[in-house]
């Protein structure tokens, strides 16, 4: 999962998005250390350093407004989520060449920074209104509570599925009577990758490409 931003981080990263989609170039340093009475360039740049090394944007420290939003679609009050194509067996499980883009989203549906996108394949999840070809929003920040649907690595590959804890045992169920449950037996090389938070169901073939992620 992408690395936490701190409050004082999604608030310059919100900054960045807004006065962007406004004035059509980026804040300057001294723009941003205004904006949040930091008197120290250094500060800034800093806090612009950590936002690339988190992933969220790209920079050029030669230039005062060398900032490359990573996603951004110019859209006031948006914000670009990650879409990624495939996961990586262990931890983290999402790494940046597996990216395939972004999707960009109003930030009034996005309830964290780390968000991101993965799409289903399968039919396992029609009985909670998933279907074969949705991209599901998932939220790593949040812990899954009994008969949350949740994405999950098992390996290198990932599931969604309702979460469900029997006789001290992770159970993910399936939400079709045609498709069998998962049981987290012990040693299983397995992991949540968060709740889903989200369904956007394409009337058209995206064709962002990538793999999909079993439902």
């Amino acid at each position: 999962m992408a690395e936490q931003l701190t409050k004082l981080e999604s608030s310059v990263y919100h900054y960045l998005l807004d006065f962007t989609a406004e004035n059509t170039y980026q804040p300057s340093i001294r723009d941003i250390g205004k904006q949040f009475k930091i008197k120290s360039t250094k500060t800034v740049s800093d806090l612009l350093q950590s936002l690339a090394r988190k992933g969220y944007i790209e920079r050029d420290p030669a230039r005062s407004r060398g900032v490359n939003l990573l996603g951004f679609g110019a859209a006031l009050r948006t914000q670009p989520v990650p879409f990624y194509g495939r996961i990586h067996a262990g931890e983290p499980a999402l790494v940046p060449e597996h990216r395939q883009g972004f999707i960009t989203v109003d930030r009034r549906f996005v309830p964290s920074d780390d968000v991101f996108f993965l799409k289903v394949k399968g039919d396992s999840m029609i009985g909670r209104c998933i279907n074969d070809g949705d991209y599901v929003m998932v939220n790593p920040r949040q812990d899954p509570r009994d008969q949350d649907i949740v994405a999950a690595r098992i390996g290198e590959e990932a599931t969604v599925k309702t979460y469900a804890r029997r006789a001290g045992s992770v159970v993910l169920e399936a939400a079709n009577p045609a498709e069998r449950d998962i049981t987290v037996q012990p040693g299983m090389d397995f992991g949540i990758l968060g709740v889903i938070c989200g369904v956007f169901r394409p009337s058209f073939d995206a064709n962002l490409g990538g793999n999909s992620m079993q439902s």
